[in-house]
């Protein structure tokens, strides 16, 4: 049984916590990339995932258009994971990453480890071992790493299906981060979902539930509390997310984040879940699992599967 350790719901995602617990013990195995496709509205969609990135989503294109900037091994759609080390939480010093390490740059291979992939249809599912981004000796914003080697033992598996009930526009991913025993953190930050776009998606957007409409949002940066889409300025082309754990209990006010990177030219969104541990205890080992919707279409798709998402999900 795997949970979202949020207070608000629980869900069985036996499959992946299976799979995951098998790879404790398992070599990687050699992969091609894998993709799978599926008619959403007027064109196919396809996503791609690689052995480069170790299993990450390198690419996903609709209507002739891609939207994933898969530039070196953080730009993808991809999973993540952060820790305190029982100290004062400082991002990316102790941080798991699906698709690889600051160090791997845009190169062709992956210090994470992809142990198994498989497709069929439209539908993947992935296992990874986790690198952690900085490698022992590096640093990010003057602080370094905490990690003792380049390699965690932090596990990720995730399943992706195209398509949702009778919602083409609607990709669900759901993940199962397994977080070793033993391990002294208080704080566990969860980046369930996250996506680098092209810089052309330079128009943030969010999802006002009573108007039932996306709505401009500011280029903060940061988190709030409304699902986020970021689309090209026609509004053709546009890709968001939204996960009916959301919000965790404590951080209401986060959980949809939007950034723009100028210098860099490219811009992302994410779905972030915390844990924070009671006083004078640690964050538990074990499994802890998210339930995400990729929406992916044309701003008014995105807008019409948003709304019906909610209407299923929420509460009145």
């Amino acid at each position: 049984m795997c949970a979202a350790y949020n207070g608000r719901m629980r869900y069985t995602v036996a499959p992946l916590v299976a799979l995951a617990s098998v790879a404790l013990a398992a070599p990687p195995r050699p992969a091609e990339p894998t993709a799978i496709r599926a008619r959403v509205g007027k064109s196919p969609l396809v996503i791609t995932v690689t052995p480069r990135v170790a299993g990450a989503i390198h690419s996903l294109v609709w209507d002739g258009k891609e939207f994933v900037d898969s530039t070196d091994h953080g730009r993808q759609i991809q999973s993540a994971s952060n820790f305190d080390c029982g100290a004062k939480f400082v991002s990316e010093v102790f941080n798991p990453t699906e698709a690889g390490s600051l160090s791997d740059g845009a190169g062709p291979t992956s210090t994470s480890k992809l142990i198994e992939s498989s497709a069929r249809d439209n539908e993947l599912m992935t296992l990874n071992r986790m690198a952690f981004w900085l490698k022992p000796g590096e640093k990010s914003a003057g602080h370094a790493a905490r990690n003792a080697g380049p390699l965690s033992d932090h596990y990720v598996s995730k399943r992706v299906r195209i398509g949702y009930k009778d919602l083409p526009h609607a990709i669900e991913y759901r993940v199962a981060f397994v977080v070793p025993p033993g391990e002294k953190h208080t704080f566990a930050q969860f980046e369930a979902v996250t996506g680098y776009m092209p810089a052309e998606f330079g128009t943030f957007l969010r999802y006002d539930a009573g108007r039932k409409k996306l709505v401009p949002l500011s280029d903060g940066p940061g988190e709030q509390a409304d699902p986020v889409v970021l689309s090209t300025a026609s509004g053709d082309h546009a890709m968001g997310v939204y996960s009916p754990d959301q919000p965790s209990n404590g951080y209401e006010a986060a959980g949809y984040g939007r950034f723009r990177f100028a210098a860099e030219k490219v811009v992302k969104w994410n779905c972030v879940f915390r844990v924070r541990a009671e006083p004078g205890k640690t964050v538990p080992g074990g499994d802890y699992a998210f339930r995400c919707f990729l929406v992916v279409g044309t701003v008014a798709d995105c807008e019409r599967a948003l709304t019906a998402l909610r209407a299923e999900f929420e509460k009145p």
